[in-house]
């Protein structure tokens, strides 16, 4: 179960790119205080993700490269058996250090992520299936998730706009890279029989169809930011996020002369790109929404 390449299958380092969600469920929260920020983090970035990437790399038992593991190795029993254990340590200290509400949260995420993966289930062979279950759970409702434990809430303080419109636009966002992160695996997910969206699009396909809808994506917190702060924060996420953009369009054209581009290389530096450049937005937002910048001029 401790075996080197159990951990590896973990990749906790991967969590990185999902740290987004719960930067911006951070910046709009009313009620932070250190201690269940930091295990709200500890708990869904260290321990849950690293659980779901775990019992998915046990089912998958990928021979080529996947997301955060260039040269991925054999899987063993161990990864089973290790994955779990994250994934109930995950629920015994949310519910321990956070309240019930957010162990529950906890639970279904783990049970959705394990329909993703398990054989009995295999969400993940259905394209738009595993899309939109990938995009709405990673994103609205892991922002809801994070959004209760932060501040120690119940779920009824989440049914408003104010939660529910940022969360939507988190899922719109993982709607638009998801696809991205399946372009280099075509042939291994064939393979096994996982008809993922990407495969369906094709290459060039699943370029279109990420540029339009990050382009939505973007839009929409435009609008965001608009409505619920003011005009200068939409013009600073645009400016933030611009690189993202400048990047994609780069790899695309590269795609277009020569589609084996559309490799696991670019798709990391994709994914590190957007999510460094959304985590400095969300960051820069929260200490400027809160007037904690001021404590650094």
């Amino acid at each position: 179960m401790f075996s080197r390449s159990s951990w590896l299958h973990l990749r906790i380092p991967f969590s990185y790119f999902l740290l987004p969600v719960f930067f911006f469920a951070l910046s709009i929260s009313p009620n932070i205080s250190p201690t269940p920020l930091l295990w709200a983090l500890f708990i869904v970035h260290i321990l849950l993700y690293p659980a779901s990437n775990g019992y998915n790399s046990y089912f998958d038992k990928d021979e080529k490269s996947i997301g955060g593991l260039k040269n991925p190795p054999p899987v063993k029993k161990g990864l089973y058996y290790l994955s779990l254990l994250f994934d109930v340590l995950a629920i015994v200290l949310g519910y321990l250090k956070i309240n019930l509400i957010f162990a529950l949260l906890l639970f279904v995420y783990g049970l959705v992520s394990k329909a993703y993966s398990h054989p009995a289930v295999r969400l993940k062979k259905y394209a738009i299936t595993s899309w939109a279950v990938a995009g709405l759970f990673q994103g609205l409702f892991t922002f809801v998730m994070c959004y209760v434990a932060i501040n120690k809430f119940g779920l009824e303080q989440t049914f408003k706009p104010s939660v529910l419109i940022p969360g939507a636009l988190t899922t719109l966002m993982l709607w638009a890279n998801y696809p991205m992160t399946q372009i280099y695996q075509h042939e291994e997910d064939a393979k096994r029989g996982d008809i993922t969206l990407s495969y369906k699009l094709g290459i060039k396909g699943t370029f279109i169809f990420a540029g339009v809808t990050f382009l939505v994506a973007a839009i929409g917190f435009v609008f965001y930011f608009i409505h619920f702060f003011e005009a200068s924060y939409a013009w600073d996420f645009i400016l933030f996020t611009s690189p993202v953009a400048l990047f994609f369009m780069y790899w695309f054209l590269l795609v277009l002369k020569d589609e084996s581009k559309a490799n696991f290389a670019h798709t990391m530096w994709l994914n590190f790109i957007s999510a460094t450049c959304l985590n400095g937005f969300f960051i820069y937002f929260l200490l400027d929404a809160t007037q904690l910048i001021q404590l650094f001029q």
